[in-house]
């Protein structure tokens, strides 16, 4: 039995959980937590789960509303719908996929009876859809089966792979799919597929909040993917265009120096950060993306090669845009950078190529800063100091300033 139980307040989640576990050891449940969690989105249909438990609590209108819209989805898994109240006078009318149970406490016999009937009619739908002559095309990523992630559209793509937008039935969410467009014969070394695997190698073994999730990596019809978590509230790009208050930033910076943390304390860099590649959730939280450019410290052999310059003009520190040695501290740069822009609006060092951006960053002065900013101008001077033994040296000391900031404050 595996179900998605969405439900605003923790300790419904947990008993409905004990419920479901009483009657069904193996079971997994996934949480939704209500106004916390991004919002359940359109394409989202709850194809890997039996059903979908909906907890309202009085006035229940909210989580009846919820119900209708998910239950109006031709394809959305069955619902059970908790509604903590006493039932109504009339009993409202039969709706496809919708299994009310209604009473002022969770009734587990009741509970376990609407999720086995709704479990049932999800079997007997999707065995309806299976017959279809174009079932097999929802798990199609242009040339490519991957079962088990329905594809919803491409989003993208580049030079080592196409990018797509999916729901994947293991995990249960939506998910980005990236779809690799070859598998190298192992004997070949392939950059691009290196630098594919060591990006999952990176990101699978640290649980972090603020670095993407990695949901699952396989091979299909020759092609490798990698499936990770899907960012609607999009990246820090799009929230810079809009005016940020400085203690949002700092709160921003503080997020990312505590991921770089944990990614420079198993040796690798992540040689890319900017706006970009860092994602907003619906909580403001942030997450670390794309690691295709960052690098073990321990690899003998450089996959970008000797002395090539990999990254991004504005956001590269002076030693980066040089292709001289690069450790922790060129990450804290960017970082800098980024702080900058966010507290200014703009970025310290522009141009017309991005050679004289290069240049700007080794050798140019800091722009001023101003009196509003005064109190991050220890923190912007030292993250932005032309020498790496000038800046902060690791992200750990970034983290104590910036609690020692907040204290004083």
């Amino acid at each position: 039995m595996r179900l998605l139980v969405i439900a605003e307040r923790a300790e419904y989640r947990l008993l409905v959980r004990k419920h479901v576990e009483i009657e069904w050891p193996l079971a997994e449940l996934v949480e939704h937590r209500l106004a916390a969690d991004n919002p359940i989105e359109e394409q989202f249909v709850a194809a890997g789960f039996d059903a979908v438990v909906i907890v309202g609590v009085p006035p229940a209108k909210s989580a009846e509303a919820l119900a209708a819209d998910l239950t109006a989805k031709p394809e959305f898994a069955p619902i059970v719908l908790l509604l903590l109240e006493d039932p109504p006078k009339t009993e409202p009318a039969a709706v496809r996929g919708l299994h009310r149970v209604y009473g002022r406490k969770i009734d587990r016999d009741r509970l376990i009876r609407a999720v086995e009937a709704a479990s049932r009619e999800h079997r007997q739908m999707l065995s309806a859809l299976r017959s279809h002559p174009d079932f097999e095309h929802r798990y199609r990523f242009g040339s490519v089966m991957i079962r088990g992630h329905r594809c919803i559209r491409q989003v993208g793509s580049g030079g080592m792979c196409r990018i797509y937008l999916a729901e994947s039935e293991r995990a249960g969410t939506l998910v980005v799919l990236k779809v690799f467009n070859q598998v190298p014969d192992v004997s070949e070394r392939i950059v691009s597929f290196d630098r594919f695997l060591q990006e999952y190698e990176i990101v699978a073994g640290l649980k972090h909040p603020n670095i993407v999730r990695i949901y699952d990596l396989g091979v299909a019809d020759d092609h490798a993917y990698i499936a990770m978590e899907h960012f609607p509230a999009g990246d820090l790009r799009q929230r810079m265009k809009a005016p940020m208050l400085p203690a949002t930033a700092l709160k921003f910076v503080e997020q990312i120096a505590s991921a770089l943390s944990a990614i420079h304390a198993v040796g690798v860099l992540h040689r890319d950060l900017k706006p970009a590649n860092v994602m907003l959730r619906a909580d403001e939280s942030l997450s670390l993306i794309d690691f295709g450019l960052a690098k073990a410290n321990e690899l003998e052999v450089s996959l970008t090669g000797t002395r090539e310059i990999f990254g991004t003009p504005y956001y590269m520190s002076p030693e980066q845009g040089h292709a001289e040695e690069i450790d922790g501290r060129s990450d804290l740069y960017s970082v800098g950078v980024m702080f900058y822009e966010m507290l200014t609006g703009h970025k310290p060092y522009t141009g017309a190529t991005a050679m004289e951006v290069i240049y700007k960053h080794k050798r140019a002065e800091l722009p001023e800063i101003a009196p509003q900013f005064a109190a991050y101008r220890e923190i912007l001077l030292r993250l932005l100091a032309k020498s790496p033994l000038d800046r902060y040296q690791s992200a750990d000391a970034l983290l104590e300033a910036i609690a020692a900031l907040k204290t004083a404050a």
